[in-house]
C-alpha cells in the first residue's frame, strides 16, 4: 500500500478535472457516480492503509518527485504518513465520502451539478495533499487549494450578489492568516534551512532553546494562519458568513475538514511550539476566549445553519484550548469526533431545509419529530455529542480537554472553569435548537421527506457519534505524553454533570416553559445584550468601520488621483495619432505614391537647408 499511497490524493483531483472538462456532455447520474466513486475510492484505499499501518506501526514517507530544486533546496511532491496523517485521512475520506453521496439527492435539480462535484472533488485532494504532506511548502499549496475551493464553494450561487460577498469575505479574511502563515515558514527557512517537517523539528530543538524569541515569533506567526483557516479570534468573521454555500458545502468544509486545518498545523508542529511556552498560552486563550464568545452567539441565532456555524467556531476553540495545554491526542480526538456529530448535524439541517422549501428560520419550523424521523434522531444524537453528554463520543473527548486543562499550572483552573461555561451554553444552544425545530406545533410542512441517499448517509453518522469515543487514535508516538496526577474525582463529577444542567435548562425554559425569561429578554438591559450577542458581539460593525469603509474611501479617493491624468493623455494623444494613421490608409496607390514623393521632397530639402555635411553624410 505504501507504494500507492498517491493515488489517494490523485483520484478526486482526477474526478475534478474529468468534470470540469467533460461534465456538461454527461448523463446527471453519471457525473454523480464519478463525483461519490472518486472520494469513495480513495476512502477504501485510506482504510487498506489502516490496516496495514495498525498491524506493523511503520511511519511511511514517499517521494513522488523533486518538486523543484534551487541549491540544497529540493522540496518533493512527498508524502508523510503516520497516526496523525492518518486520523486526518480517514476523516476527509470517510466523511466526505458520505456528503458526497448526501449531496447527490440535495444537489440533484440544481443546474450546476457538474460544476458542484468537480470543485468538491478538488477540495477534497486539496485537503489530503495538506494532510499528507511531508514538507511545509506542500502543505502550504495544499492549504491555499482549500482556500480557493472553499472561495469557490461559498459562493457557488453566484448569482445572488450576496453569496458572492460571503465568498469574498471568506477568501480575503482567510488571506491575512496565510500572510502570516508565509512569513512564519519564511522565517523558519531562513533560520534553519529546510521546510521539511521532521527535519525542521529535529533542527529547531537542536539550534534553539526553550523561551527563545526566534521560535516564539515563528510560532506565532503560523497561529495566524491557524487562527484564519479555523476561524477563531480575531479572524472568525468569515465563517457565519459562509454559510451563503449549499449546506453539504458547509457540513464538509466549515465544519469536519477545512476549519480542522489551523488545529492540524499546530498539531503537526507541536515540536516548534514546545520550544514557544508563551505561544501556547497564546493558542489556549485565543480558544477558551473564542469558545465562549461563539457560544453566546449561538444562544441568539435564528438561522439553524448560523447556530451550527457559532457552534464550530466554538468547537475549534476547545481543540484550540486542547494543543494549548499540551493535550494534543484529546485535541486531535476532539477534531475526529467533531467531524461525526458536526457534519451529522449540517446534514440534518440540510435535509430540514431540503425538505421545507429552503426554509432557514427555526421558528417557522416546528413539530418535525413525527414527520421527519430520521433527521430527528440525527439531529437528538448529533447534539447529545455537541452538547458532550454522558456516553456520546463528543464527551469522551470534550472530558479529556477540561481534565487536562485543569492540570496546568496557574492557568489550568481558570481555563477549566470557562471551559464548562462554555459546555454549558453548548447543551442550552443545542437543546434550544431541537426543541424549537422539532416539538411544539408545525409551522412549516415538509413537502417531501428523505430519501436513502440522505437517510445512509445520517445513519451512519449518528452510529459514530455515538460510538466514536470508543474509539482509539493511534497518535500515541506521535506527540509527547503528557505528565500530571489525575485531578480530584469532584473535578471529573462537575465536567459530566455541567452539560446535562444544560439540557435541563434548555428543557424548562424551551419546552416545558417552566422558566419564563421573557421579563429577562424584554428589559432594556436583556435587548441590548441580545442584540449585542444577535451581532456577534458587533466584531463585524467593528470591523466594518475600521478598516472596509476607509478602504473603500480610500479606493474612491484613488480613482481619480491626479497622476492619472498624465497616463490618461499619454493614452488619448496615442489614440489620436492612430486615428490620424487609420485615415491614411486609403488602399489607393497613386496617394501612397504621391506620399512618398512629397515625404522624399520634404527630407531633401531639411537636409539642404542644414548645409552640404548633412547631404554627404
Amino acid at each position: 500500500m505504501s507504494k500507492i499511497i498517491w493515488l489517494i490524493p490523485l483520484m478526486p483531483f482526477v474526478g475534478s478535472i474529468t468534470l470540469m472538462l467533460f461534465g456538461k456532455n454527461l448523463r446527471r447520474s453519471h457525473i454523480g457516480y464519478l463525483g461519490v466513486s472518486s472520494v469513495g475510492i480513495s476512502a477504501l484505499l485510506t482504510a487498506l492503509l489502516a490496516i496495514e499501518f495498525m498491524q506493523n506501526q511503520e511511519v511511511l514517507e514517499t517521494l513522488v518527485w523533486t518538486w523543484m530544486q534551487v541549491g540544497s533546496f529540493a522540496p518533493g511532491i512527498s508524502f508523510y504518513f503516520d497516526g496523525l496523517t492518518l486520523v486526518m485521512m480517514s476523516v476527509i475520506t470517510g466523511v466526505g465520502f458520505l456528503i458526497h453521496l448526501f449531496s447527490t439527492e440535495f444537489m440533484e435539480e440544481d443546474p450546476s451539478y457538474a460544476r458542484y462535484f468537480a470543485y468538491l472533488n478538488m477540495f477534497v485532494a486539496s485537503m489530503l495533499i495538506l494532510v499528507m504532506a511531508d514538507n511545509l511548502l506542500l502543505l502550504y499549496l495544499g492549504w491555499e487549494g482549500v482556500g480557493v475551493c472553499s472561495y469557490l464553494l461559498v459562493g457557488f450561487w453566484y448569482q445572488h450578489s450576496a453569496n458572492g460577498h460571503a465568498a469574498r469575505k471568506a477568501f480575503i479574511v482567510t488571506r491575512i492568516g496565510d500572510t502570516a502563515m508565509a512569513l512564519g515558514l519564511l522565517l523558519l527557512f531562513s533560520h534553519l534551512g529546510t521546510l521539511d517537517i521532521q527535519v525542521l523539528m529535529g533542527k529547531a530543538s537542536q539550534v534553539w532553546e526553550v523561551g527563545e524569541n526566534i521560535p516564539l515569533i515563528a510560532c506565532l506567526l503560523l497561529v495566524c494562519g491557524a487562527v484564519g483557516k479555523s476561524a477563531q479570534l480575531p479572524l472568525h468573521t468569515w465563517l457565519p458568513d459562509a454559510m451563503a454555500g449549499p449546506t453539504p458545502v458547509s457540513a464538509l468544509i466549515h465544519a469536519a475538514t477545512m476549519v480542522t486545518a489551523g488545529v492540524y498545523l499546530i498539531a503537526r508542529t507541536h515540536g516548534l511550539f514546545l520550544l514557544a511556552p508563551d505561544a501556547m498560552i497564546v493558542v489556549a486563550i485565543i480558544g477558551v476566549v473564542t469558545s465562549l464568545m461563539a457560544a453566546f452567539t449561538a444562544l441568539m441565532q435564528t438561522d439553524i445553519k448560523r447556530i451550527l456555524a457559532y457552534s464550530t467556531i466554538s468547537q475549534i476553540g476547545y481543540m484550540f484550548l486542547a494543543l494549548g495545554v499540551g493535550a494534543w491526542s484529546a485535541g486531535i480526538f476532539h477534531l475526529m469526533t467533531h467531524a461525526f456529530f458536526k457534519a451529522l448535524l449540517f446534514l440534518g439541517s440540510g435535509a430540514i431545509i431540503h425538505c421545507l422549501h429552503h426554509e432557514h428560520n427555526i421558528f417557522k419550523m416546528g413539530g418535525l419529530r413525527t414527520r421527519m424521523p430520521v433527521t430527528f434522531w440525527s439531529f437528538m444524537i448529533g447534539s447529545a455529542a455537541l452538547a458532550a453528554l454522558p456516553m456520546t463520543s463528543g464527551f469522551f473527548s470534550k472530558d479529556q480537554i477540561l481534565l487536562q486543562a485543569y492540570q496546568l499550572p496557574d492557568l489550568g483552573p481558570g481555563l477549566w472553569m470557562a471551559g464548562l461555561l462554555g459546555a454549558l451554553l453548548t447543551a442550552i444552544y443545542s437543546f434550544r435548537l431541537v426543541f424549537v425545530v422539532f416539538f411544539g406545533e408545525a409551522n412549516t410542512e415538509p413537502d417531501k421527506d428523505t430519501e436513502w441517499r440522505m437517510a445512509i448517509p445520517l445513519s451512519i453518522l449518528c452510529f459514530l457519534a455515538l460510538v466514536g469515543g470508543y474509539f482509539t487514535i493511534p497518535v500515541v508516538d506521535v506527540f509527547p505524553v503528557t505528565g500530571g496526577s489525575h485531578p480530584a474525582h469532584w473535578v471529573e463529577y462537575v465536567s459530566i454533570s455541567v452539560p446535562i444542567v444544560g439540557l435541563v435548562i434548555a428543557y424548562f425554559v424551551f419546552l416545558n416553559r417552566r422558566i419564563n425569561i421573557e421579563t429577562l429578554t424584554t428589559s432594556s438591559f436583556g435587548r441590548g445584550l441580545g442584540n449585542l450577542w444577535l451581532s456577534g458581539w458587533g466584531i463585524d460593525w467593528l470591523y466594518d468601520r475600521l478598516f472596509v469603509r476607509p478602504y473603500y474611501r480610500l479606493a474612491n479617493l484613488l480613482k481619480s488621483e491626479p497622476v492619472d491624468v498624465i497616463y490618461n493623455a499619454i493614452v488619448e494623444l496615442n489614440q489620436l495619432l492612430n486615428l490620424w494613421l487609420s485615415k491614411s490608409q486609403t488602399g489607393r496607390l497613386r496617394w501612397y505614391l504621391v506620399s512618398m514623393v512629397a515625404g522624399l521632397i520634404i527630407l531633401i530639402s531639411l537636409a539642404s537647408n542644414l548645409g552640404p555635411g548633412v547631404l554627404q553624410w
